[in-house]
């Protein structure tokens, strides 16, 4: 087979072979009730696999050997494996390890943001670990970014038309965005309206990134080439937007677990066409996915009272034709991805086996061993080494203007009126110390944080947007310690107070992500969660507040590698400090 889902004429003259009785599938599903998603009808017929390919469905059984797998489906339901639209696969955890977690509750599709692979590697390595990735059972597919959310030093060097262009001509590339710079595209980037053109030409999607936005956007934005949103707070933004034509992504995340009330209100406004409707996870942290992804949306939605069969495209075909993947994936259909889900009942989206290319992913509740596909160390995706040292010279805050967190992820400016001078702030005061430094020691940017914490005394993560080091804490002493400790792990969360390291997450593949099972990640998420919950912090989701601290696509205040940013201005409120270089001795 070539890249995902597409095969050599040697393959296709076998598969109708097989149909002529001259091979043997390697796999029978008999007696099998599926879901046709083209009839939306649920149909009793044999399901002919061979290797990794659908070939055959219908009432016929075929000639098999002792070669070929044969399941009686008696009394079980089989739909097509479930898509996620809009994944992030570095929350954290690793792509390979989220596909393989994703793929036991039957999620064996996903779309995945490329914004890591662009800062952490060049785009021919890029592009041979997306290659490495078509290895695996689990279909992975890839978006080309146009901007980085956030302010950096070097813009052109991730974004310049050369390789935004070779991004999106590359076969494991399904769409361009997501467009969080939607503001400069109205102001007239002519560059990124060339973007999205070449996007359009290549027959690709361009997916949005709409929050809020008016009917006068959406129309413009329509006009410009945008042909999805997943941004949807309300379901009179969903309306709207399916009215207009878009492609709209129902959100259930663990920022914004949107998606039952959007349900509740689609269906208290009569909605009945659910073809341009799909569900995303858009990117949950470790401890959201315990229970799975597209599955749980699924079975949100049918709780719901959307019609079954409609949930089911909902997280299936529907994906696949807008990302016109619907020869390949998205049916249980002659030609597709042997990608299939077998259910005990039809309202019971929860998977008791899973096929993935062929491949059981999980049979009749036992999980399969996966062998693992990524040499993360032949991609130099490492530990982080660090030849330069933090020192107390670098703990200096005198900036007058600091960031006040009005949710998870919303900051706003205040006038700080805490001594900040002090090596340790009071408890008595919100404000804590927050620092963004420079991963090759370059630069600093210092100013503080109101209500992520009153009392912890350091916190030290390598897992930012950019990959640079953020700190936050009320002890200058304890956010040293939270380096010292950092350094030692190669990367990861740190977390210390009054001189003793509390809780560490070691991220050492490039200081971003974890080197382990989604399991052991959700249970060191979930004591982060409560450590920082037992020290003042009120959110949700802190690993999205420290991920979004320098997101400039989110108001109002945040803090870049250009410094602290007033982002509906556009201006640098205080500009980053440059650093001496301070080598390890």
């Amino acid at each position: 087979m070539l890249a995902n889902g597409q095969w050599r004429n040697y393959e296709l003259r076998k598969h109708v072979k097989v149909v002529d009785g001259l091979i043997a599938p390697t796999l029978l599903l008999k007696n099998a009730t599926y879901l046709n998603v083209f009839t939306k009808q649920w149909l009793t017929a044999n399901i002919w696999v061979y290797q990794d390919r659908i070939v055959y469905v219908g009432e016929k059984l075929p000639k098999y050997d002792t070669e070929t797998e044969v399941v009686d489906c008696e009394g079980k339901y089989l739909v097509p494996g479930y898509m996620e639209p809009h994944a992030h696969p570095f929350q954290l955890y690793n792509p390979e390890e989220l596909a393989n977690h994703a793929a036991t509750f039957g999620t064996t599709t996903l779309i995945n943001d490329n914004l890591t692979w662009l800062f952490l590697l060049e785009k021919k390595k890029a592009f041979s670990i997306i290659e490495d990735f078509n290895k695996h059972p689990v279909s992975m597919y890839w978006w080309s970014r146009y901007d980085p959310q956030t302010a950096l030093k070097d813009d052109d060097e991730f974004f310049n038309t050369g390789d935004v262009l070779d991004w999106l001509s590359h076969p494991s590339v399904v769409q361009g965005g997501e467009l969080t710079s939607w503001p400069s595209l109205l102001d007239g980037d002519d560059r990124l309206l060339y973007w999205i053109q070449e996007t359009k030409q290549r027959g690709k999607p361009v997916e949005g990134h709409l929050p809020g936005a008016s009917e006068n956007t959406l129309t413009k934005m329509k006009l410009l080439g945008v042909s999805a949103d997943h941004e949807s707070i309300s379901g009179t933004d969903v309306i709207q937007r399916l009215q207009l034509g878009y492609q709209v992504g129902l959100r259930y995340s663990s920022i914004r677990p949107d998606l039952p009330q959007l349900l509740d209100e689609l269906l208290e406004a009569n909605i009945t066409c659910y073809d341009n409707l799909t569900m995303t996870t858009d990117g949950g942290t470790p401890g959201f996915f315990e229970k799975g992804l597209m599955n749980v949306c699924i079975d949100i939605a049918i709780q719901k009272g959307v019609p079954i069969i409609e949930a089911y495209r909902m997280a299936s075909y529907n994906v696949a034709k807008h990302f016109r993947l619907d020869e390949q994936l998205g049916s249980i259909a002659p030609g597709r991805l042997a990608n299939i889900n077998i259910l005990q009942k039809p309202d019971h989206p929860h998977p008791e086996s899973v096929l993935a290319k062929g491949k059981w992913i999980v049979k009749e509740g036992v999980e399969k061993e996966v062998p693992s596909i990524m040499d993360w160390e032949s991609y130099e995706i490492k530990p982080l080494t660090f030849d330069w040292e933090m020192t107390s010279s670098d703990l200096q805050f005198s900036i007058p203007i600091g960031l006040d967190m009005v949710n998870d992820v919303i900051m706003k400016p205040y006038a700080i009126e805490t001594d900040i001078t002090l090596d340790v702030l009071p408890t008595t005061r919100e404000d804590a110390f927050l620092m963004l430094l420079d991963r090759n020691g370059e630069w600093r940017v210092n100013t503080t944080l109101r209500g992520f914490t009153n009392q912890l005394g350091g916190l030290a993560s390598s897992f930012s947007q950019t990959g640079d080091i953020v700190f936050v804490g009320k002890s200058k002493h304890d956010l040293l310690l939270a380096w010292k400790r950092l350094k030692e792990l190669g990367g990861g969360i740190v977390l210390v107070h009054q001189g003793e390291v509390l809780l560490e997450i070691p991220l050492t593949l490039s200081g971003k992500m974890f080197d382990g099972s989604m399991n052991e990640l959700i249970r060191k998420e979930t004591q982060l969660k409560n450590v920082l919950h037992q020290f003042g912090y009120r959110y949700r989701d802190p690993i999205y507040s420290i991920l979004f601290l320098s997101s400039t696509h989110l108001p109002y205040t945040r803090i870049t590698q250009e410094g602290i940013i007033d982002v509906k201005k556009r201006e640098v409120l205080f500009p980053a400090t440059m650093r001496s270089h301070i080598i390890e001795g």
